[in-house]
């Protein structure tokens, strides 16, 4: 189960500080006012008097209505973890592919990068492939040249069992 940390408010008569710098609904400067006289002139618009920070001196707070400020910080936040994720998009080629077949895949890895993903770059070796795996480092020194002016090598050209891989990311 997710448990999500509620931001804690300190609001009304829970603040403790004696002077505040306090800001009216319409975001002008009251100036620095007593505890009681901002309490007074919250209650006078009808809304509420929200701590805003402490790290400045003295204190600011703000005139405003507490509920519809926790609903739109609420609504923020979801928007911001709705955000697009990226994804890992693999291209896959053997050592003997043509020059042309090789410039597709660069030219499908630069509009997978435009998007924002990352790509993996796999050369696949099989049979008597498997005792020349410097012909496929050289296909993959190639698309890291052609790469260069769009993406960064997140990992340089390694080889896992039949299969040599190389990451790439957005600049």
């Amino acid at each position: 189960m997710r448990r999500y940390r509620k931001p804690t408010y300190i609001a009304n008569e829970s603040i403790r500080d004696d002077t505040l710098r306090v800001i009216d609904p319409e975001g002008e400067s009251l100036g620095v006012l007593t505890r009681e006289a901002a309490l007074l002139k919250a209650n006078e618009y009808g809304l509420d008097l929200v701590l805003v920070t402490t790290k400045t001196d003295p204190p600011v707070a703000r005139i405003i209505d507490l509920s519809k400020f926790k609903y739109m910080q609420q609504k923020k936040e979801a928007e911001q973890r709705k955000g697009r994720k990226t994804e890992l998009k693999e291209l896959q080629f053997k050592p003997n592919i043509d020059d042309h077949d090789l410039q597709v895949r660069i030219n499908r890895a630069r509009q997978f990068i435009k998007d924002g993903d990352k790509v993996k770059f796999t050369v696949k070796f099989f049979g008597r492939m498997k005792g020349s795996t410097d012909i496929g480092r050289e296909k993959l020194e190639t698309v890291k040249r052609e790469i260069s002016d769009f993406a960064d090598v997140e990992s340089e050209p390694s080889m896992e069992r039949n299969f040599m891989t190389m990451y790439i990311k957005p600049k």
